[in-house]
């Protein structure tokens, strides 16, 4: 599900282009709180630190703006990166685990949702319940400051036992940037926080007949942003909440399938599998909405349009719905430095963490709400940026079992065949449920 260009992020791809997308990750409280002595051992609190994450060389210079101002308060740790240019998360795990097994052992491990499950499951993180007790009071200041969701959802679903792996971080949701100019040019009215899947249908026919133009491009590559939004406005996803079970061939899905078909074949979507870009279309005024997270902002500074851009939520059809994705930051068993690694993931706890990587114009929106509403997000963003931490109240995390690329193969190959009309909705969909039930 990552882009293959630059010009057009992904979730996946936006949280492996940039070193801030660390960064985004906890906040908690004073920095000075960090002391290491009496701790759960592993290490002083000094040296070099090994931070592997999924991605490639490309994003050790946004890495280290983020390490440089961690190693300014600790200038005692010094932290040196390292990309795995790994195609997805289970080849990541396995190329981890090999490396430990011959003896190189990284400290931290950057991981999004897709691979919290799979890496809990392969016993290479170390329980962070000692830290966490010891540190209680900056660890219970940030969670405070924090949608309780977030430190629910991480419990439940990057833990195998019970214990505690990972410190919760920056994350995505999925709303819709609009272009203003088109939808003043075509009389339409900007929707409210209960627009429809049928206004939205109706403002694409009137975009279309007044200026030619788009309304917004669907496809079958990103299940974060191509089907997710879709099944969770009529109140379906693909797996169950325990993620052992296929729910693709609910009657839900298939309605929001047919949905999906009917932009392409009324139009109001170009084709999909194509090379339409998105982002330069928007900006030439031939497309009227962009489905992204926070990362979209990154877009729209970069084609001039934050000025003539508007975040709405998503259509609803049965209620409002986002998936929701999230860093988590844990620590490696086999480290030997693991208090200064936990200096490091407490320092991301903090409020200066946080503000300093949405300064830095970070791709996902920090964990800790005060900031997320501060000027230090909301600067030089489009008008209804509040809307993406808005949409953690009603977000369901993205499905990730432990076989996620196998998963999500499945069901982008039944998403793509219900709508192109390669294979009937209903037929493609339980094709793509039966497959997913093997997996499982």
């Amino acid at each position: 599900m990552d882009a293959t260009t630059p010009a057009h992020f992904t979730r996946r791809s936006a949280l492996r282009m940039t070193a801030a997308a660390a960064a985004a990750v906890p906040a908690a409280s004073a920095l000075a709180a960090c002391g290491d002595s009496g701790g759960s051992g592993g290490g002083a609190a000094t040296g070099e630190l090994s931070l592997v994450y999924l991605g490639d060389a490309t994003q050790q210079k946004s890495f280290n703006a983020l390490f440089e101002q961690f190693n300014q308060v600790h200038p005692k740790i010094q932290i040196k990166a390292r990309g795995i240019a790994a195609k997805d998360w289970a080849t990541f795990a396995n190329t981890v685990s090999t490396q430990i097994a011959g003896g190189k052992v990284p400290d931290i491990v950057q991981v999004a949702t897709e691979g919290q499950r799979l890496f809990a499951s392969k016993g290479l993180l170390l329980p962070l319940d000692p830290y966490l007790k010891r540190d209680k009071k900056a660890v219970d200041a940030y969670f405070a400051d924090v949608d309780p969701k977030l430190k629910r959802w991480t419990e439940k679903y990057g833990s195998t036992d019970g214990r505690t792996y990972y410190v919760p971080g920056g994350y995505n949701t999925v709303c819709l940037y609009l272009n203003t100019d088109l939808f003043k040019k075509a009389g339409v009215d900007l929707p409210g926080d209960e627009w429809t899947w049928e206004d939205f249908r109706r403002a694409g026919l009137q975009i279309k007949e007044k200026t030619g133009a788009f309304m917004l491009p669907v496809n079958y590559v990103n299940p974060f942003l191509d089907l997710m939004p879709w099944l969770l406005t009529n109140g379906t996803s693909t797996l169950n909440a325990a993620w052992d079970k296929g729910t693709f061939d609910s009657p839900e899905a298939a309605e929001a399938a047919t949905f999906v078909k009917s932009l392409i074949d009324d139009g109001l979507s170009p084709k999909p599998g194509g090379t339409f870009d998105g982002p330069s279309q928007y900006a030439k005024g031939k497309l009227a909405a962009l489905a992204g997270g926070r990362w979209t902002t990154v877009d729209m500074r970069r084609i001039k349009m934050v000025g003539k851009t508007h975040i709405v939520s998503w259509p609803v059809h049965k209620g409002h719905g986002s998936p929701v994705g999230w860093d988590g930051w844990p620590i490696l068993k086999a480290s030997k430095k693991k208090d200064a690694a936990w200096t490091f993931l407490k320092w991301l706890m903090t409020k200066d963490a946080s503000d300093f990587y949405a300064k830095i114009g970070g791709t996902t929106v920090p964990a800790r709400k005060s900031v997320a509403a501060s000027a230090s997000f909301t600067t030089d963003a489009p008008k209804g940026t509040e809307e993406l931490p808005k949409a953690i109240t009603y977000g369901t995390p993205i499905p990730s079992p432990n076989q996620g690329a196998q998963v999500q193969a499945a069901i982008m190959k039944g998403w793509q065949a219900a709508i192109t009309g390669t294979k009937p909705v209903a037929e493609a969909l339980t094709a793509a449920n039966t497959e997913l039930s093997g997996l499982l």
